[in-house]
């Protein structure tokens, strides 16, 4: 494994840490600035608005630098963000610094991801995106428990200070170990409008657009369940209170273990890995709003959940990587958007089914639907795809049979029949050729 994809992990867990550690805080948060719980909840909605709208932005405006050194001005924005959260004096100010921070989360997640691609072989590039995303998943095992405790038992500036740190650690190993990569060929020789030109056609591919509404709704499905597990399993379930924050890990360790599968089967067949994927996340949702009345079932579907979830990631986000190759570093970034769309639009929807009395697990089947919405765009995606293929292939087996054909005589076909073109042909030529004097005979000299 090259050491810089350890960077870039490092770099992942301190962002994914940084994401969803304040959902943790929220009580001690409101406390201090005397903000309701629903207020205090501003500082995750604020993040994930800035993840979506920050992630094109700022990767269009680094056309014009190499990838290293913009993965490094990210990492710098990102622990800016942090300690502006630690040091902030009022609500507002925090709230600021959670939207500066978020600015470079889908910028770096989609600029890291095509540097990954760009460390390794071409058959083993979605095992080193998911070598990546394995430092966001990684911090819903580690980093966000451990945050959590960190915040509650020592105040919550301390987490923020501690994730700020992560950051400057993930700086330096981008700076010490990142290369800057030769670009690859297709993509444009100069930064520039010249490159945001390039990179903004990729959206007028179909397969693109396509991929990024697997994106939204496939994985949205699995935040329409997990944003509401704590209210289901006390509520519904019976765990304590307590057991919550283990459910969360058990929950962690299932994306880690998605996101290694995903990542090493979508190497070797990306459609396949996605429907089988897709599929097994829209069962185990539909099945949640059943298994969460037994608590080691739902303990096994929270799993289950992050599992399969997160074994979308990497072959969605090669998916797109693949079908925007000439330019895809904002394809990319965007895509890392397109998550956080469909993490907000899940949780929307999940929140409406509660809202209209339909009760804790009614967002489950929220979720089951948008995955097989997911399901339904990857099949549409591989029949456009097959029937270009087919329309490319009847083409050229066209063109090669006019080739072909235009040198082939029919059977039994008189083969002088060609030959008074071929005299008509001579004698319009000999007619525009000087006729040379005969041997023997001086050419006539004029009186």
């Amino acid at each position: 494994m090259p050491l810089a994809l350890l960077a870039l992990a490092i770099g992942a867990f301190g962002i994914g840490t940084t994401e969803f550690v304040v959902m943790g805080l929220l009580p001690e948060v409101a406390d201090e600035f005397s903000v309701s719980i629903p207020t205090a909840g501003w500082l995750t909605t604020g993040y994930a608005l800035g993840v979506f709208g920050g992630a094109p932005l700022l990767t269009a405006l680094g056309t014009r630098v190499s990838r290293k050194r913009m993965l490094m001005s990210l990492m710098g924005l990102f622990i800016a963000g942090n300690a502006i959260s630690a040091l902030a004096p009022a609500f507002g100010v925090l709230l600021a610094g959670r939207i500066v921070a978020s600015l470079a989360h889908g910028a770096f997640f989609g600029i890291g991801a095509v540097v990954a691609a760009g460390l390794v072989a071409r058959d083993k590039r979605a095992g080193a995106i998911a070598m990546m995303f394995t430092g966001l998943t990684v911090a819903n095992v580690v980093g966000v428990p451990g945050g959590t405790l960190l915040g509650q038992t020592v105040g919550w500036r301390a987490t923020f200070l501690a994730v700020a740190a992560i950051g400057v650690v993930g700086l330096a190993g981008v700076a010490r170990l990142v290369p800057d990569l030769p670009q690859t060929s297709g993509e444009p020789s100069s930064p520039g409008a010249t490159g945001l030109r390039r990179e903004l056609a990729a959206f007028l591919n179909v397969q693109v657009l396509l991929a990024m509404g697997m994106t939204v709704v496939g994985f949205g499905g699995v935040f329409a369940a997990i944003t509401y597990i704590a209210p289901m399993m006390t509520e519904v379930t019976g765990y304590a209170d307590s057991s919550v924050t283990w459910l969360l890990v058990l929950l962690g360790l299932g994306m880690v273990g998605g996101n290694l599968i995903g990542g090493r089967f979508a190497d070797r067949a990306l459609m396949p890995m996605l429907y089988v994927a897709l599929s097994a996340l829209t069962a185990t949702l539909a099945l949640f709003t059943l298994t969460a009345h037994s608590k080691p079932a739902a303990a096994v579907s929270i799993f289950l959940v992050g599992f399969f979830g997160f074994a979308t990631v990497p072959p969605l986000q090669k998916r797109v990587l693949d079908q925007a190759a000439a330019a895809p570093t904002l394809a990319s970034a965007v895509n890392v958007g397109a998550f956080n769309l469909g993490n907000a639009l899940a949780a929307w929807l999940g929140g409406l089914v509660i809202s209209a009395g339909l009760g804790y697990t009614a967002p489950n089947w929220v979720g089951a639907a948008l995955a097989a919405s997911g399901l339904a765009l990857a099949f549409l995606s591989a029949r456009l795809e097959r029937r270009a293929a087919g329309t490319a292939g009847t083409a050229t087996a066209s063109r090669t049979v006019r080739v072909a054909g235009s040198s082939v005589r029919p059977e039994g076909s008189d083969p002088r029949q060609d030959l008074p073109a071929v005299r008509a042909e001579d004698s319009a030529a000999a007619a525009a050729r000087p006729t040379p004097p005969r041997a023997g005979r001086a050419a006539r000299r004029p009186r």
